[in-house]
């Protein structure tokens, strides 16, 4: 509003503003004179594909790199460059990095409060009784619900993301920065779609009174549901700045690859007047009952639906990598009691399982990409007892460049790729075994549009070779895309399946709703 004087207020200082930041590694340019303002108020999107500059323009923020060049202002006053370790608290500045920077050995509020119990005031005049009160009330203000007592290593993974939101939103309220900003890199990879809403929820009560957001995600759609202007990376320079109201997906696609990008639809073949080449009868387990499914050699099946309607432990109890109270598992005419499976025994029959979290469950982040490739195959590169190191090194190379996985280098840690690129190397690990049946939970978590569309054929590749490709997953456009038939589950058990023209992304949502509010279904165990 105009002020007494008739006159616009002054524009208000972008929250933050870098300009010409640059930053190289082993001569090749991470960071290619990159301009970028976060506005009071607002959330602001970044986007890229993996390897495109943005994590190494979040770590120059925290003060982990020192960049080449560059210029960083915080509100309006110029803040020198590199920034010393620890400053970006004193600019109010908050960080939530992918790995949640939590302790899994210390309990939640410990966690909740590490910074303020750490001071040498508080080391010998500690009450656990006051700060578990205190997290509890914390959890209460965001509709959190997590026990304060808990072993942070016991907690789910949308357990440990929403208490590493909420430290960092607590770090900001402490320091009553009406104009500080908080740095979410990639926080909802492990999120449910409720948990989604709920720290959706905390960004927009965040820059109500004035603060601001820097959200970084490949999911699209969570960019257009919560962002008001986006800024993309490729390769190292900013492809664009775009209002995210005026900007569709096509355009973000587009400045995130260089190029339009069609839709990949896979045909959606109904197999099922086919007798199963396998069967499951009776699965039961953490949050399913007597769950019947039959799958076809060739046939990409869906499973999905609400939150705790439990299709998401199907994977994980036909693989034996949790255990199964009940069911049978039946291929080729040989039947296998499941609560005696084993992740073992199901890889000697020929199943593989790509776990959700694959930093955790997929590899071993420390190990280099070649350790982690030839893992499956390691018996082959023994001659007596000699490993054979260089054809170990030369063969993964060639993995790497069938499954293009970038960069081909199989010697690099396994937890230095990006997340894109570390599916496609989980990816090519295992279906170099060339598997009877594939199990996939939430595939294309964490990856960027490109390499999504990559992994999406990798999977009707692996069916068109005669696996049984079998994908849970809450992202129903996925579904939609490469899926020849959809299974929804409701309350812990089948309650839809869908085929030829219903595997749509809007009949999938409307049929797992429908099943999460049939009358009459009780929840496994009760």
């Amino acid at each position: 509003m105009p002020n007494d004087g008739g006159e616009a207020p002054a524009p208000r200082a972008p929250a933050l503003a870098l300009t010409g930041l640059t930053k190289t590694f082993g001569g090749e340019r991470a960071l290619d004179r990159v301009d970028l303002a976060v506005l009071p108020g607002e959330v602001h999107g970044l986007l890229g594909e993996n390897g495109s500059g943005k994590s190494t323009l979040i770590k120059v923020l925290a003060g982990f790199h020192e960049p080449d060049a560059g210029e960083l202002e915080v509100r309006g006053v110029p803040e020198r460059l590199p920034l010393a370790p620890g400053r970006f608290r004193d600019l109010g500045l908050s960080f939530v990095h992918q790995d949640l920077g939590l302790v899994l050995s210390l309990s939640v509020a410990e966690n909740l409060r590490v910074g303020k119990l750490a001071s040498p005031r508080n080391r010998l005049m500690i009450s656990w009784r006051r700060e578990r009160a205190r997290a509890r009330e914390t959890f209460a203000r965001y509709g959190v619900r997590i026990d304060p007592g808990a072993r942070v290593g016991d907690l789910r993974p949308v357990d440990r993301a929403l208490l590493a939101i909420v430290r960092a939103v607590e770090e900001l309220r402490e320091r009553h920065e009406s104009t500080a900003l908080l740095v979410l890199d990639e926080p909802t990879v492990f999120l449910p779609r409720s948990g989604v809403e709920q720290l959706f929820a905390l960004m927009r009560e965040i820059v109500a009174d004035g603060s601001s957001v820097l959200f970084v995600s490949h999911d699209l759609d969570e960019v257009h549901a919560i962002t008001d202007r986006v800024t993309v990376l490729r390769d190292g320079r900013v492809a664009g700045t775009m209002v995210t109201a005026e900007a569709s997906e096509g355009d973000l696609v587009e400045l995130i690859i260089g190029r339009r990008l069609a839709a990949f639809s896979a045909e959606h073949r109904d197999l099922t007047a086919r007798t199963p080449d396998v069967r499951v009868e009776g699965l039961t387990g953490a949050g399913l009952r007597d769950v019947d499914l039959g799958l076809h050699r060739g046939e990409v099946v869906g499973l999905t639906g609400l939150l705790g309607s439990g299709f998401d432990e199907v994977p994980y109890l036909l693989y034996g990598a949790r255990p199964a109270r009940a069911g049978t598992l039946t291929v080729g005419g040989r039947s296998v009691a499941l609560p005696s499976t084993s992740p073992r025994r199901s890889l000697a029959a020929g199943m593989v399982l790509i776990p959700a979290d694959r930093q955790r469950d997929g590899a071993v982040q420390g190990l280099p990409v070649v350790d982690n490739t030839t893992l499956p195959t390691l018996d082959g590169y023994f001659g007596g007892l000699v490993l054979r190191r260089q054809r170990m090194v030369r063969e993964s190379r060639q993995l790497l460049g069938t499954f293009d996985v970038r960069p081909n280098q199989p010697r690099m840690a396994y937890g230095s790729l990006s997340g894109g690129n570390q599916q496609k190397a989980l990816l090519a690990k295992w279906l170099q075994t060339r598997p009877s049946i594939l199990l996939l939970h939430e595939p294309t978590q964490g990856v960027d549009v490109g390499a999504r569309q990559q992994i999406f054929e990798l999977m009707r590749a692996a069916a068109a070779d005669g696996a049984c490709v079998v994908c849970a997953s809450s992202d129903y456009e996925q579904l939609a895309a490469v899926c020849d038939r959809v299974v929804v589950f409701g309350r812990g058990r089948v309650a839809r399946e869908l085929v030829g023209g219903d595997v749509t992304k809007d009949r999938i949502i409307e049929q797992s709703y429908a099943a999460m509010a049939e009358p009459g279904r009780r929840e496994p165990g009760r």
